[in-house]
């Protein structure tokens, strides 16, 4: 989700100014995707430039409400009506890192992937324990965030599975050096051969 249209739907809502749209932007994540004053402003700034959203006068204690306008309104309509694409999500760092790991010199890629795995593991335990924490039905929009994530852990978790499974499958070429296509049998095989 964009900071952008994460904004846009909480002024759909009615008017709010900085620190109340960055209170209900937590509260509707369930505080899994924390946000900084300063973002909240810039975004308020880009989205009043581009028509999106209007500021109201200060309130006496200097609060600078902001509403959303029609044209943001649109905006918004067509963002919840636009699936996302897998390329408009960010690079996989693991995957990046993974691939990395296995072509440069000296990294044990077993260990980066069991140490993945642990810390994956303790934050598919932690985001269960919170799902479980709650079941209010004014909690949903946060449990529907948190389900997200437990899924996205646990493919990562399947993922790491079949990483090391074709760790195990195919061996370096060099030490060190990057994977072979050929697997662990078919090396052995090779190189059992060469020693008759």
């Amino acid at each position: 989700m964009s900071i952008r249209h994460g904004l846009l739907a909480l002024l759909e809502r009615g008017q709010m100014y900085g620190y109340q749209l960055r209170a209900a932007f937590e509260e509707s994540t369930g505080s899994t995707w924390p946000l900084n004053i300063g973002q909240v402003y810039t975004t308020l700034s880009r989205l009043e430039r581009d028509g999106l959203v209007r500021s109201l006068p200060e309130s006496e204690a200097g609060q600078r409400p902001y509403e959303i306008t029609e044209a943001g309104r649109a905006d918004l309509a067509l963002w919840f009506a636009t699936p996302i694409s897998r390329n408009d999500r960010p690079r996989d760092e693991l995957a990046i890192k993974l691939a990395l790991a296995l072509t440069t010199p000296g990294v044990d890629v077993r260990s980066v992937v069991q140490t993945q795995r642990s810390a994956t593991m303790r934050a598919l335990q932690e985001l269960t324990r919170l799902k479980y924490a709650s079941d209010r039905p004014e909690d949903l929009p946060w449990r529907l965030v948190l389900d997200a994530m437990v899924f996205q852990a646990e493919a990562e978790v399947r993922w790491l599975d079949h990483c090391e499974t074709s760790l195990v499958r195919y061996r370096p070429a060099v030490p060190g050096g990057g994977p072979t296509t050929a697997p662990v049998e078919a090396v052995d095989r090779t190189d059992e051969e060469a020693r008759r």
